[in-house]
């Protein structure tokens, strides 16, 4: 490890690492042969792809098919791989790969990068999240094959198959669609079963978090057996997707059939947390639907996973916290176990920070550009969740308005408690309190 690396702290290094990656993705995508026009791009519109695609948003300011070459498109796909496993995770793994020893300040670097609970098998872990990437984006590609190798043929539709499912299984939400219509996601597969059950299993299993998945495959379907976090997450995410699912089949798309609205409902409450696909059109969705996808979006995948946004462990934390009060418990439990007060502190505290950055961020680029505030808000709840989803507004904004969703992406990814420490540092432990003192809330 470089004598700077030593001088920082395992956030300050993921910070970096984010940061760097995305420079140089953006310094790719300014090559003339990156674009189709043969110009490049201009440097504000590489910044904001480079930083969509590591931090796996999906948000874009020119259609991926039509716009980006191949080579531009490579860049892009490689920016998500690196941004879905995580950049640190790469670094390790290219270390292992290379015979070279894992030092102490990788292994914690490491450990803070993926939400491990402990330093020791973090090598081990490394290898099992390499294998899983390959082995479930693999699948994927074959899966997505036949449908679109019918509509390219076999060499475009191998490429699209292989996009798509690593865009999908990393939560990123670019799509080569464009080439139909221009930003148009896979909104002409509303109805095809295979493709949205591929992309749907896709995106929740890179959601789920790679800790959740080695229990998984460690005591297959002993649910009593897995760690709790695991449980809460299989638990939250269950439910993230049957309600809304619900509400999206009796409430919204009355213009399609029934088995159309179906695949559409299941689709709609998959994508928000945090993919950025999408199979209708999103603005013809009430501004209840609307709401509730800003909620998803907000509340975004699991921890340790390709996913961003507040994470599902954090919005159980807060929920079950709030039950333990209407019920005057001392305590928040899950599953029989006692949820420590530092880690409600913590949730609280995440809670605050993207609800405070989400409302900021929309109140800006309202009032900035003269938009509607709905539809503004929805734009930084994708943002800030990684999601990608849009009500189309994203390619019209200015520069100032696309400097505001680039640090919400960003914060997205590295994650709010990763910045705070970054940027704090660390204090000595003081024994010492102030006096308490009663306050009546509520």
């Amino acid at each position: 490890m470089s004598t700077i690396g030593k001088h920082l702290s395992s956030s300050q290094l993921i910070l970096l690492s984010f940061a760097g990656v995305i420079l140089t993705g953006s310094l790719l995508l300014m090559l003339p042969f990156a674009t189709q026009s043969g110009s490049g791009a201009s440097f504000p519109d590489a910044l904001f792809t480079a930083t969509s695609a590591v931090c796996v948003t999906g948000l874009i300011v020119h259609d991926t098919a039509t716009y980006w070459s191949m080579f531009g498109q490579s860049v892009i796909l490689l920016l998500i791989q690196i941004g879905g496993m995580g950049v640190v995770t790469i670094a390790v793994a290219l270390t292992i790969l290379s015979g070279r020893k894992i030092g102490l300040k990788q292994r914690s670097t490491m450990q803070e990068a993926i939400s491990a609970p402990q330093v020791g098998g973090i090598v081990r872990l490394t290898g099992f999240i390499i294998k899983t990437v390959v082995l479930i984006e693999c699948i994927g590609a074959i899966l997505l094959l036949p449908a679109f190798c019918s509509e390219f043929g076999f060499f475009k539709g191998l490429w699209y198959s292989i996009f798509h499912s690593i865009s999908a299984f990393c939560n990123a939400g670019f799509d080569l669609m464009g080439i139909r219509a221009p930003y148009s996601s896979l909104t002409f597969f509303v109805a095809h079963p295979l493709m949205n059950m591929t992309i749907m299993a896709l995106i929740i299993s890179g959601g789920l978090g790679f800790l959740t998945w080695h229990d998984i495959t460690t005591h297959h379907l002993h649910f009593h057996r897995y760690r709790m976090q695991s449980k809460v997450i299989l638990a939250t995410t269950a439910i993230l997707i049957l309600l809304p699912a619900i509400y999206f089949f009796f409430g919204e798309f009355s213009n399609l059939s029934a088995g159309e609205r179906f695949w559409a409902a299941l689709f709609q409450s998959v994508t928000p947390r945090t993919a950025g696909f999408n199979t209708v059109d999103l603005t013809a969705l009430s501004e209840v639907g609307l709401a509730i996808i800003i909620l998803l979006m907000i509340i975004g995948g699991s921890p340790g996973s390709t996913a961003g946004g507040m994470k599902t462990t954090t919005f159980a934390v807060m929920i079950s916290s709030a039950l333990s009060v209407f019920r005057r418990k001392e305590h928040t439990h899950f599953f029989g176990r006692r949820i420590d007060n530092e880690v409600i502190r913590e949730a609280g505290t995440l809670l605050t920070m993207y609800l405070i950055l989400f409302l900021t961020g929309g109140f800006m680029i309202s009032r900035i550009e003269g938009l509607p505030l709905l539809a503004c808000l929805f734009e930084t709840a994708s943002a800030i969740g990684t999601v990608g989803l849009t009500v189309g507004i994203t390619p019209e904004l200015g520069l100032v308005s696309r400097g505001i969703l680039i640090a919400l992406m960003y914060f997205g990814r590295v994650g709010g408690l990763t910045l705070i420490f970054a940027a704090m540092a660390p204090r000595q432990r003081i024994t010492a309190k102030l006096p308490q003192e009663k306050m009546t809330v509520g």
